[in-house]
C-alpha cells in the first residue's frame, strides 16, 4: 500500500470523511506542506508521499535521510 492510500485511510477513519473527500483532503495537505516546506524537502516529501521512491519507482523505500537532514536545517540543525 502507498503511503498516499495510508494517509487517506487514516483520515477517513479519524474524521469520518467518505475516501473520495479524504483523498482531496490528503492531496489538500500535501500541496499545503509542499508549498511551505524548503523546495528540496517539499520535493522529498511529494516523492515519498507520492509512492515515488528510490529510482522514481512506486515500490521503493523513499530517501528518508535526505528528508531528515532537510528537516534538521528547516530547524536550524545540521543535517550530519
Amino acid at each position: 500500500m502507498a503511503i498516499i492510500d495510508e494517509l487517506v485511510q487514516q483520515i477517513s477513519e479519524r474524521t469520518g470523511l467518505p475516501q473520495d473527500k479524504a483523498q482531496q483532503a490528503a492531496h489538500a495537505a500535501i500541496d499545503f506542506l509542499d508549498s511551505r516546506l524548503p523546495a528540496p524537502v517539499g520535493g522529498q516529501l511529494r516523492s515519498m508521499v507520492g509512492g515515488g521512491g528510490a529510482g522514481g519507482s512506486g515500490g521503493g523505500m523513499p530517501d528518508l535521510g535526505g528528508l531528515a537532514g532537510g528537516l534538521g536545517g528547516l530547524f536550524g540543525k545540521g543535517g550530519s
